[in-house]
Order: structure tokens, then C-alpha cells, then sequence
């Protein structure tokens, strides 16, 4: 079995708690050409977990939930290990899968909403949905609400961003709290492209 050999992608494994046998073709041709991407990456990685508005354990869930949307199994299980580690709960942790498969599913819808804007037809009907989960979740709602918005950005769902941007400031969260929490999607899911 072959093994990641460069030292910049043993050390962004190694932080991840990712075995150095996990094979990733991206990691690989970047590391044959030089690890300078691999570096930024991992910087970028450590700035948004590390976000002074936010604590690891928020960072960990907003990270496990890129994951789990990007369906990369690798970082999923290392994310969640580190949101154990910050002190999540299973609780939350479930709510994290729950809320990646509501939005997943509320972004297809409302995004098709919104591309048929002239049609007054889709936009008058109930939508049908079940969303028990965004009610009172076990993580608060403010943090539920931050989650659905970076789930809502990294899947380009307009309606949903605007929404959910909104929502979250009710709750009570900062435009620099936002700001970070997006900033960790975006990095989060170049992550999950090369891993």
C-alpha cells in the first residue's frame, strides 16, 4: 500500500488524526511538484478552527458538517473526532448529519424556487417539508442557524443564504461571527477536494 511521503501532507494528516495511507491523488501531484498549496491549505485549516469568534468546538461542527455535505468520509470521521474532543455531544453531533441532510434538501428546493421566479405557481405552494430538527436544537439555535447558513453558501443556494444570514443575526450572531463561519466553509470544502 503506498504511503503519503511529503512532509508538509504527513503533517496536515498527522493533525487530523488521517492515516499517512490514506491515498489522495490531489495531495500526491501537489507534493511531487512542491507543498507549498499544502502548506496554505493547512494554514488556512488551522486559521478558521482556530476563528476568535468562535470556539473549537463550534469550528469542529461547522467543519464536520462540510464534511458530511462533501460526503468525505476521511474528513467526517476526523472531524467529528475533534468535535468529541472540544466537548460535542452525540446529540449534537447527530444534529450536525440532520442539519447537512435538511439543508441539502431545502437548498435544491428553494434554489429551484428561485431560478423559477416568474412562475407564481412554485412559489405559491406549501412547501411540504418536514424540519423538526431547526426547532429546538440540542447545539442552540444560533449555532444551528450558522450551520445551515455555510451548508446554505457551500451549496449556492441564494434564497437559503440571504434566509439564513438573516436568521442567524436574530439569534444573535455578529457579522464578523458570520464572516468567519463562511471563510471556515469555503476552506473547509478546498480541504475536502483534496483529501
Amino acid at each position: 500500500m503506498e504511503a503519503i511521503t511529503n512532509e508538509a501532507a504527513l503533517s496536515l494528516y498527522n493533525e487530523l488524526g488521517i492515516p499517512n495511507t490514506h491515498v489522495s491523488n490531489s495531495i500526491n501531484s501537489m507534493g511531487d511538484a512542491g507543498s507549498r498549496y499544502i502548506k496554505d491549505l493547512k494554514l488556512n485549516m488551522n486559521a478558521v478552527l482556530g476563528s476568535k469568534h468562535m470556539n473549537r468546538k463550534e469550528t469542529s461542527l461547522l467543519a464536520l458538517s462540510v464534511a458530511v455535505n462533501e460526503k468525505n468520509a476521511v474528513l467526517s470521521a476526523a472531524f467529528e473526532r475533534m468535535a468529541k474532543q472540544e466537548g460535542a455531544t452525540d446529540a449534537e453531533i447527530a444534529e450536525t448529519h440532520a442539519c447537512v441532510a435538511v439543508m441539502s434538501t431545502n437548498n435544491v428546493f428553494y434554489r429551484f424556487r428561485h431560478y423559477m421566479h416568474e412562475v407564481s405557481y412554485y412559489s405559491s405552494q406549501p412547501a411540504g417539508l418536514r424540519m423538526s430538527v431547526m426547532m429546538n436544537p440540542s447545539m442552540g439555535k444560533e449555532l444551528f442557524e450558522l450551520m445551515s447558513l455555510v451548508l446554505s453558501a457551500v451549496n449556492g443556494c441564494e434564497r437559503c443564504v440571504t434566509s439564513h444570514e438573516h436568521s442567524v443575526k436574530e439569534q444573535g450572531a455578529t457579522e464578523p461571527r458570520i464572516y468567519d463561519a463562511i471563510r471556515l466553509g469555503a476552506v473547509i470544502k478546498s480541504l475536502c477536494v483534496m483529501i
